[in-house]
């Protein structure tokens, strides 16, 4: 069983999460200079609205981003020593006062996390997939005055203190348990992902005020860089796709999200999930399964080593033997929290063929 707890509030405001309680932050925050954010972060510091006016733009984006300062100082108190930070942000481009310029978020979100005490992991390129017949801003084919056009976020790895280290049998158990295949490592640990951005269809004004990632990026990150029965923190809930991904993954999860009126949409993408959730872990086997049909073709049927000792299917290493996935049973909702029920790991005749 996994819990899921949902505050109402800032991010700022976390008294109630315990120091040294959450195994890995992922999250994707407002955008400072982008647009659709403007209004919630000048609700944050009215000196942002004042700078904003006098065109001081440069002083603006720093005061938004003083205010998420606060939160990544929350997120390193409430990190165990080990824990991960992931951090989704893409950089802004925008004209103001006739002017064409770049706000490079990553970078400022960097500084202020490595002067917070965090250590700086390689990070990831997320290239977003566009359709977009045009490549380029500004004044067509004429010399200088043509920019580049962004096609990529950043996901900001940042670790709390050293390695994590896993002493007792049943830490070493769980992450046996978590592990990840050898070809999804080969995938998951580039640095550059190309990713299909979600496309939300809108139904109202809380909607439109999201700026949701893709299931795919929370899900990875929650896979790669923590084990079953961790707590994940997401400090900007939003629709809540990092709480889902959570309980895809077998582990507990902590939401904050600024504004209330979004608890129904929460509860909508969460609750009713079972079928959805389940067939992500059907498709990360079946992916495998086929993997390994493809290699047995190229290389031969003895190019495997090794079993999985719960469901019998080959694997390229000894530490993918303990891989065992837990299906969902049922997703309930009380008390802004949500609650998890699995199946055991071995609950299926064939674990194979879940529908």
């Amino acid at each position: 069983m996994t819990n899921h707890k949902v505050y109402y509030s800032t991010a700022n405001e976390m008294a109630d999460v315990p120091d040294n309680s959450v195994n890995l932050v992922v999250t994707s925050p407002p955008y400072p200079m982008i647009e659709m954010w403007d209004e919630i972060m000048k609700q944050q510091n009215e000196e942002i609205e004042k700078q904003w006016e006098k065109e001081n733009y440069n002083e603006a984006f720093e005061l938004m981003h003083k205010v998420l300062d606060k939160v990544w100082q929350e997120c390193y108190r409430v990190l165990d020593d080990g824990g991960v930070a992931c951090i989704n942000i893409g950089d802004a481009t925008r004209t103001l006062s006739k002017n064409f310029v770049l706000y490079s978020n990553h970078s400022r979100i960097i500084s202020a996390c490595l002067k917070i005490g965090f250590q700086n992991l390689p990070n990831i390129i997320w290239r977003k997939q566009t359709n977009a017949p045009n490549k380029f801003m500004g004044s067509g084919m004429l010399p200088p005055g043509a920019y580049v056009t962004l096609e990529h976020e950043y996901i900001l790895v940042l670790r709390k203190g050293t390695k994590r280290e896993f002493k007792s049998q049943e830490s070493k158990d769980l992450r046996s348990e978590s592990a990840f295949f050898w070809e999804e490592r080969n995938q998951w640990f580039s640095d550059i992902w190309e990713v299909k951005g979600t496309r939300q269809k809108f139904k109202d004004e809380v909607r439109k005020r999201s700026g949701a990632f893709p299931f795919d990026i929370p899900y990875r990150l929650i896979n790669m860089f923590s084990v079953k029965g961790d707590t994940v923190l997401d400090p900007f809930m939003g629709t809540g796709t990092t709480a889902l991904a959570a309980m895809a993954s077998n582990r507990n999860s902590i939401g904050f999200e600024i504004d209330s009126k979004f608890e129904p949409t929460i509860v909508e993408n969460l609750l009713g999930t079972e079928s959805m959730l389940n067939q992500v872990i059907s498709d990360r086997i079946n992916r495998h399964i086929k993997f390994t049909d493809l290699r047995k073709a190229e290389k031969g049927s003895d190019c495997f080593k090794y079993q999985n000792s719960h469901y019998g299917f080959p694997v390229m290493t000894r530490q993918e033997l303990g891989i065992a996935f837990e299906y969902v049973k049922k997703v309930s909702y009380e008390n802004k929290s949500f609650v998890t029920n699995y199946h055991g790991i071995n609950v299926l005749e064939n674990p194979l063929a879940l529908f």
